[in-house]
């Protein structure tokens, strides 16, 4: 199968966020790679995400990136983006994109209590999170007190500062599937009383409290990304919001701490997600998300794949798929959505979205397992 012209034009028109004006609407969706040994972005790393500029790629959004706290991580070969070898790293891979006219903002991130002792940078650093829950009834600490809170949302803007100071076009704070700020989000993991808990509005605390502390770490104009998923990994089914009202309540306070982009992470990006409101709609959750703040959206969620990338995993395999693409374009021309991201499909192909721009998609690289293990 093969996409026309008219199905794919609103995905290559321009976006303007601000002063950054991307070519396109495609984002690289950000991915673990676990190719940077003791932290360090090397010049692999460089070419890798360069790579994809040069295929057609608005818009880099890194893998996730640990911030300057000793159990922000697992894994010695996840880049940090603190000290001085990381930062030099990172210093070669902006250069690179920016040669290539390319655009690059990394994700900030943090695993709270999905933190393993024994594991990452520093092996007995214990995990932190609000409330010492991995999941509702599985506890594997303490909660985090104010100070250790204050001194998390200062990792964070410390290395939103890194950012700016080393010419990335903005950042992107991981605040998505289950770990350490949507363990803030979610009631599940977040049973504190104080103002960092309570309702939906007081779980968000956290994460406005740090997008504040980026801002002021960075530019008035310099863009933050928040990502945010109703599914966790420790439960697919998992929601923070069940209607457009309480998503609403969600949004407001991150809105007024100065959010410029919402990143909606979907499995299946095709999916409606209150399809039960609104006369029935088929809005997606950046669709939703738009609607209610106002704010630009990425979407995300297996574009171009039959699979989503947890089944993935069972599948091994998963095949190009294009009859969703019209379905993408359609939500864009709509104005539901304004980029959308692209993962498992860009790992494989790095000329994926060229090949999707000159309607080549049966051309393109399948994703397999396999391409985990290289970086191309």
């Amino acid at each position: 199968m093969t996409t026309t012209t008219a199905a794919t034009d609103p995905l290559f028109k321009s976006f303007a966020l601000g002063s950054l004006v991307l070519p396109n609407r495609l984002v690289m969706a950000p991915m673990t790679r676990s190719f940077s040994p003791g932290g360090v972005p090397g010049a692999d790393v460089a070419a890798y995400y360069a790579r994809r500029v040069k295929g057609g790629v608005g818009l880099i959004l890194t893998e996730g990136t640990l911030v300057a706290h000793p159990a922000a991580g697992n894994d010695p070969k996840v880049p940090s983006f603190y000290g001085e070898a990381a930062l030099a790293g990172w210093g070669h891979v902006v250069d690179a994109v920016h040669a290539a006219g390319g655009h690059i903002m990394p994700q900030l991130w943090h695993v709270g209590s999905m933190r393993r002792r024994g594991d990452g940078p520093n092996p007995e650093a214990p995990p932190v999170s609000p409330s010492g829950l991995f999941k509702p009834g599985k506890v594997v600490g303490e909660p985090a007190t104010l100070a250790e809170i204050d001194t998390l949302i200062a990792a964070f803007a410390e290395s939103a500062g890194h950012a700016h100071r080393l010419g990335f076009d903005g950042i992107e704070i991981h605040g998505a599937h289950g770990y350490l700020i949507d363990q803030f989000f979610w009631a599940g993991t977040n049973v504190r009383t104080d103002r960092y808990g309570g309702g939906l509005a007081g779980r968000t605390t956290f994460a406005a409290e740090i997008v504040k502390a980026c801002r002021a770490a960075t530019a008035p104009d310099f863009p933050i990304v928040l990502r945010f998923s109703q599914w966790k990994q420790q439960d697919y089914a998992a929601r923070l919001a069940t209607n457009p009202s309480e998503l609403a309540t969600f949004l407001a306070p991150l809105v007024d701490a100065g959010v410029d982009v919402f990143h909606c992470s979907n499995r299946r990006f095709w999916q409606p997600e209150f399809p039960d409101h609104d006369g029935g709609s088929a809005m997606n959750l950046a669709g939703w998300t738009k609607k209610i703040s106002g704010k630009p959206v990425i979407t995300v969620g297996s574009i171009g794949l039959d699979t989503d990338f947890i089944d993935t995993f069972a599948k091994k395999e998963a095949r190009n798929e294009t009859s969703h693409i019209a379905q993408l374009a359609g939500m864009m021309e709509r104005g539901e959505i304004d980029l959308a991201a692209v993962g498992r499909a860009l790992i494989a192909d790095p000329d994926w979205v060229e090949k999707l721009r000159t309607h080549r998609l049966t051309d393109a690289v399948p994703f397999t397992r396999e391409a985990l293990g290289r970086l191309v």
